[in-house]
C-alpha cells in the first residue's frame, strides 16, 4: 500500500486508506515555471502509483484555466492533463467521503485531505532556456520550445525527492540526456531476446520504494543495479525497466527497433 507523508503533521498516512475507492488528486500550481512543473509532474507519477495498486483517480488542477503555457510544457513532459477548477470546496462537496490529496509547493494550505508537499526547482544560469525542450526559465509561459527530447527535463526532475529542492542546470540536463539514451539502447538490445518475468524480489523492490512516500530516486537506483547486473538475463531486464516505466513514464521502450 503506498504510504504518503502529510506534511501537516509530518506522519505518513495511507494515500489511499479504502482499497480501490475513489481518491481525489489536486494539484495547487501557482505561476508558470519550473517549480510549478515539478508540482505536476509529482502529482502525475503519484496518480501513476495509485493507479498501479488498482485504485481510481480524479486528477484536478486548480486555477489552471489561463495557463495554456504550463499545460502545454506538462503535456511535453508526458504529463496527464488534469481537469480544470476554480477551487477545491465544490468539488470536495461533490466527491463526498473520497480521500483528498492535495500536491503543493511547500507552505500551501489546504482545507481538508492530505498535503504532498513539493520543493522547489533550482534553475542555473547554466541551464539552456529551452532545457530538454521545454522553456522553464521564462516564468510568465514556461511553453514548449524547440530543443531536445523532454523527457530528460522530466528524468532530470525526478531524480531527487520530492521534498527536497532539485538543482536544473547543464550539467544536471546532459546526465539525465546520457542516462536516458543509454537506457533507451539498452531496453531496445534486450527486447531483441526472448522475455522473461520480472523477478520476484525485484519487483519487490521497485514497490517498496514508490509505495514508501513515493521514492523515485531509489526507483533509478534500482534500475541501475539491473542496468549493471550481469547475472540478469536480458529478457528479464526488459520486463523490469518496461515495469519501472509505468511509474516513471520516459518512455524506456520507444527505440524497440530502431536500431540495425
Amino acid at each position: 500500500m503506498l504510504r504518503i507523508t502529510d506534511a501537516r503533521t509530518g506522519h505518513p498516512v495511507p494515500a489511499a486508506p479504502v482499497r480501490r475507492g475513489l481518491t481525489r488528486v489536486e494539484v495547487h500550481a501557482p505561476g508558470q515555471g519550473a517549480d510549478a512543473l515539478r508540482v505536476l509532474l509529482v502529482a502525475d507519477v503519484l496518480v501513476r502509483a495509485l493507479e498501479l495498486d488498482g485504485t481510481p483517480v480524479w486528477t484536478l488542477l486548480t486555477g489552471g484555466q489561463e495557463r495554456a503555457g504550463l499545460r502545454a510544457a506538462a503535456a511535453a513532459l508526458g504529463i496527464r492533463p488534469f481537469e480544470d477548477t476554480g477551487g477545491a470546496g465544490d468539488t470536495a462537496a461533490g466527491l463526498g467521503g473520497a480521500q483528498a490529496l492535495h500536491v503543493a509547493p511547500a507552505g500551501t494550505d489546504v482545507a481538508d485531505g492530505v498535503l504532498v508537499e513539493v520543493a522547489g526547482v533550482d534553475v542555473e544560469d547554466g541551464a539552456p532556456a529551452g532545457a530538454a525542450g521545454v522553456d522553464v526559465q521564462d516564468g510568465a509561459r514556461a511553453g514548449v520550445v524547440d530543443g531536445d527530447d523532454p523527457a530528460t527535463l522530466r528524468l532530470a526532475l525526478l531524480s531527487g525527492r520530492r521534498d527536497a529542492p532539485v538543482r536544473l542546470d547543464a550539467a544536471a540536463l546532459g546526465e539525465a540526456g546520457d542516462t536516458l539514451g543509454r537506457w533507451r539502447r539498452a531496453v531496445a538490445d534486450w527486447a531483441r531476446l526472448p522475455s522473461r518475468p520480472v523477478p520476484e524480489a525485484l519487483r519487490g523492490r521497485l514497490r517498496a520504494a514508490w509505495e514508501d512516500d513515493l521514492d523515485v530516486p531509489e526507483v533509478l537506483r534500482v534500475l541501475r543495479e539491473v542496468e549493471e547486473d550481469p547475472d540478469l538475463p536480458p529478457g528479464a531486464r526488459f520486463e523490469t525497466y518496461a515495469y519501472a516505466d509505468r511509474l516513471l513514464g520516459l518512455e524506456l521502450t520507444r527505440e524497440i527497433g530502431t536500431h540495425a
